[in-house]
Order: C-alpha cells, then sequence, then structure tokens
C-alpha cells in the first residue's frame, strides 16, 4: 500500500514541482512529514543535507532517500526500501519525461505566442516564491537550534549560515570548498 501512496505523492511533486528540485524540497516536507507522517522533520533534514551533497538533483536524491527511509519506518526490510526508492524516484522523474516530450513538439512552434509568454511571466514568479519557501522551511530548530536551548549552537549556527550566503552570494566562492569548509566548522565547533 505504501508503494502506492508513494508513487502518486512523488507524481504529483514532479507534475506540480515547477522551478527544479530545491523548489520541491517544500512540497515533498508538506506530503512526506506533515500530510503521511512517513518521518520527522530531523530526518528529512538530514535526507536534504545528504541530497545536496550527492551527485545529481536535489528532488530526485530527496525523492529516493525518503522512499527508502519511508518505507523502513513503516517497517519493511532493506530490500523493501530499495523499492520504495526505485518507486518515489520513477514517479517524480515520470510527468517530467511526459511533459518534456509534450512541450518539446509544440514549444518551439508556439514559443513566441503571446498566451505561452504571459504564462511564463506568471510562472517566474512562483519559481521564486517555491525557493524561498523551501529555504525559510529548512530553517528550523532542528537546525539552527535556539539561543534559549543552545545558545553556541544557535550564534555559530547563523554564522555558518551568514558567511556562506555572503561567500557565495558576493565573492563567488566554490560551493564544493564552502560545503568542505562548514563541515570542517561544525566538526570544530559543535
Amino acid at each position: 500500500m505504501i508503494y502506492l501512496q508513494l508513487f502518486y505523492t512523488f507524481f504529483l511533486i514532479g507534475l506540480f514541482g515547477f522551478g527544479g528540485g530545491y523548489a520541491m524540497i517544500s512540497m515533498i516536507q508538506g506530503e512526506v512529514v506533515t500530510n503521511h507522517h512517513w518521518m520527522t522533520m530531523g530526518e528529512f533534514t538530514d535526507i536534504v543535507a545528504v541530497s545536496q551533497m550527492t551527485p545529481g538533483p536535489i528532488g530526485i536524491n530527496s525523492a529516493t532517500y525518503v522512499g527508502y527511509t519511508s518505507v523502513v519506518n513503516a517497517g519493511g526490510e532493506h530490500w523493501m526500501g530499495i523499492l520504495g526508492s526505485v518507486t518515489a524516484t520513477f514517479a517524480v522523474v515520470l510527468p517530467s519525461f511526459i511533459l518534456m516530450i509534450v512541450i518539446s513538439k509544440f514549444l518551439m512552434q508556439y514559443k513566441h505566442h503571446p498566451v505561452v509568454e504571459h504564462v511564463f511571466m506568471g510562472l517566474r514568479p512562483a519559481v521564486v516564491g517555491l525557493l524561498a519557501a523551501a529555504s525559510l522551511l529548512l530553517m528550523t530548530r532542528e537546525n539552527f537550534s535556539s539561543p534559549g536551548e543552545s545558545p553556541w549552537h544557535f550564534y555559530i549556527s547563523v554564522a555558518i549560515f551568514l558567511g556562506t550566503m555572503i561567500g557565495c552570494q558576493v565573492y563567488k566562492l566554490n560551493p564544493i570548498r564552502t560545503l568542505l569548509f562548514c563541515a570542517l566548522v561544525g566538526i570544530l565547533l559543535l
């Protein structure tokens, strides 16, 4: 039963996940943590972190890890978790595959049509909103702690966040080196 739920959930996420993987994160969290309760927010945050560090699109990586974790958390064996990974990954990719075949056939023919241009003008701000929602979604107590619980952890986490944001945005630092540096800071200070 969980396989059908995984397929249906990730098919819808893949169908409406405009803006790529980062925009999908808030949708995935809403479904797997809030709606279905397949995992905790802490587990989901770990999945997002691992998905960012592994090669490939974050939306597909997240679907793969969520599929596995959801089945295992539901009491399934390791091999059943692998089937959950395959199910979620296939389901999240399938809508894009179908849409790309259909769109590529018609987009070149109608890309300068006013209706098509207006559709894309409306989708651009929506994509930015989904990305912002994904960013805000991860600003939780699990990731930053709180000044009342652990002031040291909170302030170091905020400093890492601000340093990473400024380094990437202003100084155009290499994201891989930035991740490795932040991991080192986490090992040393947290």
